[in-house]
């Protein structure tokens, strides 16, 4: 299934049960996502991605933006820093990205080009997390 032809769709249709609205007292965080999964998937931001990524929603609907991004521009500085949407996507559990076995293919193709100045300048550990999704990515062909 082609994740990227609802665009005009919000993930609280394409991925149900529809969420409930937040509790009164929940965290900005929480107020966020929920907010988020009401939005058309075609008009969610970097920042947008970068954050249902971290918390791990919708991940078959989310992870396919963020490549598509990421193949642009793959140290697309998101909301915190140059490079955090590359590495929250990474970071996501191997079961999610072995049902996109291709896309996670182009995504080590993107990391496995970028210079190493590029790499030394992202944060602490980035190397080490990138070098672990390339081998977790090549053992899902």
């Amino acid at each position: 299934m082609d994740h990227l032809l609802h665009l005009d769709r919000p993930l609280d249709e394409l991925d149900p049960p529809r969420w409930m609205p937040p509790a009164d007292d929940a965290t900005h965080l929480v107020r966020k996502v929920h907010e988020l999964r009401r939005v058309p998937l075609g008009e969610l931001g970097p920042a947008d991605l970068r954050t249902l990524i971290s918390q791990q929603v919708a991940l078959l609907y989310v992870l396919p933006l963020a490549v598509r991004s990421l193949l642009e521009e793959p140290l697309l500085d998101a909301y915190f820093y140059e490079g955090d949407l590359l590495l929250a996507t990474v970071s996501v559990p191997v079961s999610a990205w072995s049902m996109l076995p291709d896309l996670a293919a182009r995504l080590c193709a993107v990391i496995t080009a970028l210079p190493e100045p590029a790499v030394a300048g992202l944060p602490r550990g980035a190397a080490e997390e990138l070098a672990r999704f390339v081998a977790r990515a090549e053992s899902l062909h």
